[in-house]
């Protein structure tokens, strides 16, 4: 497809199998040129947070509110109330949200590291003292090995436009079509590390099942975003026929990861490193959704990242008060919580039917448009469109089992005694409960603005 033919490509026009011509129209509605749109006439004075310019990006970030408010009154509280750890909090969220902001490709990769850094020292200095040097090391290595890609992939894009301007490169096509394919593998890669996308995932188990509570939330809320987002917004955005050629193989590396990641959550006996490996098989919706290519795909893409953003972060806070109130994330350790803390026990239960996609909840839409996607690519896309199902099918496996694990039975020795849901938790906690409820029962504002390119 000829470069200035990609803006006016139909979003619903799919390609007939997986190894033909990929999502250039994901390309171009992720980038953020508008169908029917000539990309040499659009005018860069576009309101900011439209998909036309690079601007902010507000469905990627969700809980940037929470994290800092999250110390309660419960036993994690005291090192939460650490001046350093408040610090480092607010310098990822403000990092952060410059990422967002950023519409030069420069300032884009310093506020992308500048994020990695403080996420770091909270893993490293306040996490759990037997794994959090391991952990640390593993997502320093990790991070900075996929920030290399990213860098280099950003400094191609730069030489070949002659600019830094996000929004003027994508306006105008995206980079020339010899170094498309060159450019987005290059961001592709750095960004699947960040997502994660499988097999780039070891470094995300170690790290939340180290980090402190909050830690987790930021990683799971605002981190993992990051990922999604350069992969959407930037990689899709700088390189359309790239992507398009790229599809195929994103697909399959996302469907490989949720089957993956679903297997292995059925064997995990701890709490939060199944939360974690359930984060990789919800990364791999939005990656395959991403590739499918079509509007449907988009919105799934973008739905997805923000219902993840919401729920897997309300595990954590859960699966944080639990752990600090029994002293073990053990599953086999755990049991009859929904006698011994009938509040803790009902959201925990709330947050797993959530994450496994039950409707009326916000996990529901973002799972159910991605298989809807991919199956309406047909030929081979059929059989990651099943994968995908199949995928869910292992996620109410896994999240029931925890279930029956921690809330039913007799009450466990580690549970005995221990409090329920404070005043201050349930403060922290309401805006993502109420968020789950509002995104899973009244979608489609948010799917409008999507459709808008709003958000």
């Amino acid at each position: 497809m000829r470069t200035g033919d990609r803006a006016s490509a139909p979003l619903q026009e799919p390609p007939a199998t997986v190894e033909t011509e990929g999502p250039s129209p994901a390309a171009s509605r992720a980038g953020g040129v508008p169908a029917g749109r000539d990309p040499a006439s659009g005018s860069l004075q576009e309101p900011p947070g439209s998909f036309a310019t690079g601007g902010p990006f507000p469905a990627a970030a969700p809980v940037h509110g929470v994290p800092a408010g999250a110390a309660g009154d419960g036993p994690e509280s005291t090192e939460w109330h650490s001046p350093v750890l408040t610090a480092l909090l607010l310098a990822v969220q403000a990092a952060s949200t410059l990422v967002f902001l950023a519409d030069n490709l420069v300032l884009f990769f310093i506020a992308f590291e500048a994020v990695l850094l403080p996420m770091w020292a909270i893993i490293h200095r306040y996490g759990d003292p037997a794994a959090r040097r391991r952990a640390a090391a593993k997502f320093a290595l990790f991070t900075v090995a996929g920030s290399l890609l990213m860098a280099t992939g950003l400094f191609a894009a730069v030489a070949d436009t002659g600019t830094a301007d996000l929004g003027a490169i994508i306006l105008h096509g995206g980079v020339s079509g010899d170094a498309s394919l060159l450019v987005f593998a290059l961001l592709a890669l750095g960004f699947a590390v960040k997502a994660p996308l499988w097999p780039l995932h070891s470094w995300l188990p170690d790290a939340h099942t180290a980090a402190p509570t909050v830690g987790s939330v930021l990683l799971a809320g605002v981190l993992l975003k990051l990922g999604t987002y350069g992969l959407i917004r930037v990689a899709g955005g700088l390189a359309p026929d790239g992507a398009a050629a790229a599809a195929p193989v994103l697909a399959v590396l996302a469907a490989l990861g949720i089957l993956v990641a679903g297997l292995v959550c059925l064997r995990l006996p701890e709490i939060k490193r199944l939360i974690a490996y359930s984060s990789v098989g919800h990364m791999g919706f939005v990656v395959l959704a991403f590739a499918a290519g079509t509007e449907a795909g988009i919105r799934a893409a973008l739905f997805g990242n923000l219902a993840h953003g919401l729920v897997t972060p309300l595990l954590f806070f859960l699966a944080g008060a639990l752990k600090a109130r029994t002293h073990t994330g053990s599953l086999a350790a755990l049991g009859g919580l929904r006698l011994a803390a009938p509040a803790l026990a009902g959201l925990l239960g709330f947050a797993a039917l959530a994450s496994l996609g039950l409707p009326g909840l916000a996990g529901f839409w973002g799972e159910a448009f991605t298989v809807y996607a991919a199956a309406e690519r047909g030929g081979a896309w059929l059989a990651l469109a099943a994968a995908a199902a199949f995928g869910a099918f292992l996620a109410a496996a896994y999240l029931l089992r925890m279930l029956r694990h921690v809330s039913h039975g007799p009450v466990a020795p580690a549970a005995l005694g221990i409090g329920d849901v404070s005043g201050a938790e349930a403060a922290v906690w309401a805006p993502l409960v109420a968020g789950t409820l509002l995104l899973g029962l009244v979608p489609g504002p948010l799917l409008d603005l999507f459709s808008e390119g709003l958000l």
